[in-house]
């Protein structure tokens, strides 16, 4: 079965940074795009960015882009999201995919 487990997150000030990391095992990984996604209290989950299996190709939402950025570890089969300058609007809880596929989420909070 797939499994994804994403780690990561907390309380933060507007302007810091955190990193969420997601632990993938029952695929093969390496072969895998992956994304990372969102969903606010009350909102609809939202897409954030997704990578190639490579790692070679990136996508992002605009709402992130320039202050995110989506990478991987096919040795340790973990998928990362660099969170910089953070906004209270990006408040949520960020789970990571394989396809349809999302893992138990983490909760990050920023406070204004």
């Amino acid at each position: 079965d797939v499994q994804l487990q994403a780690s990561g997150g907390g309380l933060v000030q507007a302007g810091g940074s955190l990193r969420l990391s997601c632990v993938a095992s029952g695929f093969t990984f390496s072969r895998s795009g992956m994304s990372w996604f969102r969903q606010a209290p009350g909102k609809e989950r939202l897409f954030v960015a997704a990578v190639s299996w490579g790692g070679a190709t990136t996508l992002y939402a605009d709402s992130v882009k320039g202050r995110f950025t989506i990478s991987r570890d096919n040795a340790k089969n973990t998928l990362y999201l660099q969170m910089n300058s953070l906004k209270p609007e990006d408040t949520a809880v960020y789970y990571c995919a394989k396809s349809t596929v999302r893992g138990q989420g983490t909760l990050v909070t920023v406070s204004s």
